[in-house]
């Protein structure tokens, strides 16, 4: 692959093929000398695993893993990893992995020196000031799916294991000093993930696209991560080896979770509780619930939509963008609504209520209510 740049924007990104192998190098920079890599239980088995540890041992930088990371990251989790982080001595992690393992990763090393609990640095209001700044360790991010975008963020998203809901804990200083964005790393992502996390992205970019808040930089980015997602998706998912569109892909996932710095919106507010509850993807998930969000919007962002779908060579304004979102979502093989998702059909109440309460819903581009959040999530079976 011929596409090789380095970029500033929101960190420093070191994207193309095979940079991987400038981990030690991206170690030096961010004053690393012990790292801690964190990943997943179902990555920590697999090769380019432990070809990226040799790369650490090589350079003298050990190879100790954490991994005991569950796709909805739990504060059991957090507890476990920082134990391994204090124990061993070590100095800044290097999070390895999909959005579950960034997440973590990144979380281990905001919370390596703070003494107060981490659900008091939710994201509300100024309490990520709570935070003391030295006591967080340096991160390096390696993202190996295209899709939560986690590598270019400023937070972390984990579950209350006791109530079940998604928290967003946020900080400055939890955005890496490195990402590494290798598009050889996801050259093996099965086809489920490829489709769940290549569309987490088009959520991310489909939403901060859709948001009233005014922010023109974001807006801009969101606008070429569709196409991006849109042109290169379906590339990735019919031939994984096709570095062209898995490297393309890396770029849409940043630039979505750039983007949403816009804000998000019914998409997330409906997947976060149903993940956290139901342990579903939440690419996937967002994927599923994507159409009947999309018309639960239209009111308000039919013209928006309609110059989007120029902007993707779509023909038929919002109806035609709507119409493609179905026709990637069946090209994926997306299931069609959560009950084909195997989410069951019960407490949509108190769904719904924590619907509401999830952050995304401020920047939705519907005011959402109860009752009419209530309809939709019972739209989505």
């Amino acid at each position: 692959m011929s596409l090789k740049a380095n970029w500033s924007y929101p960190t420093a990104i070191r994207f193309g093929a095979g940079r991987v192998a400038e981990l030690p190098d991206a170690c030096e920079a961010a004053g690393m000398a012990r790292p801690l890599l964190v990943t997943d239980r179902a990555l920590a088995v697999l090769p380019i695993t432990a070809s990226t540890l040799a790369i650490m041992e090589g350079a003298g930088l050990g190879r100790t893993v954490f991994s005991e990371v569950d796709p909805n990251p739990n504060e059991k989790n957090l507890a476990a990893g920082l134990a391994v982080y204090r124990d061993g001595g070590h100095d800044g992690v290097v999070a390895f992995g999909g959005g579950s393992a960034l997440d973590l990763g990144k979380l281990v090393a905001f919370m390596a020196g703070q003494s107060r609990p981490v659900w008091d640095f939710e994201d509300i209001g100024d309490w990520w000031t709570r935070a003391d700044p030295q006591g967080i360790a340096p991160i390096i991010a390696v993202p190996t799916t295209a899709g939560t975008g986690s590598e270019v963020g400023r937070a972390g998203v984990l579950t209350n294991s006791e109530t079940h809901v998604k928290k967003i804990i946020f900080h400055p200083r939890i955005l890496p000093t490195v990402t590494i964005c290798d598009p050889e790393l996801t050259v093996g992502m099965p086809k489920a993930i490829t489709a769940g996390t290549g569309m987490d992205a088009f959520a991310h970019c489909l939403e901060a696209y859709s948001s009233p808040f005014f922010h023109p930089t974001s807006h801009g980015i969101a606008l070429e991560g569709l196409r991006l997602v849109n042109e290169y998706l379906p590339r990735a998912y019919a031939d994984g080896s096709d570095i062209e569109a898995r490297g393309q892909m890396m770029a849409a996932a940043s630039m979505g979770a750039v983007a949403f710095q816009k804000g998000l919106g019914a998409i997330h507010s409906l997947s976060h509780p149903l993940g956290a509850r139901y342990g579903t993807h939440h690419g996937t998930t967002n994927a599923v619930v994507m159409p009947m969000v999309l018309r639960f919007n239209h009111p308000a962002i039919e013209d928006r939509i309609a110059r989007a779908a120029a902007y993707l060579g779509i023909a038929g304004g919002f109806e035609g963008f709507f119409d493609r979102v179905l026709a990637l979502r069946e090209e994926l093989g997306i299931p069609p609504n959560l009950t084909a998702l195997g989410v069951p059909k019960e407490d949509l109440d108190a769904i719904a209520q924590e619907a509401l309460d999830d952050p995304s819903t401020g920047t939705n581009p519907v005011e959402m209510t109860l009752e009419n959040t209530r309809a939709l999530l019972e739209g989505c079976y």
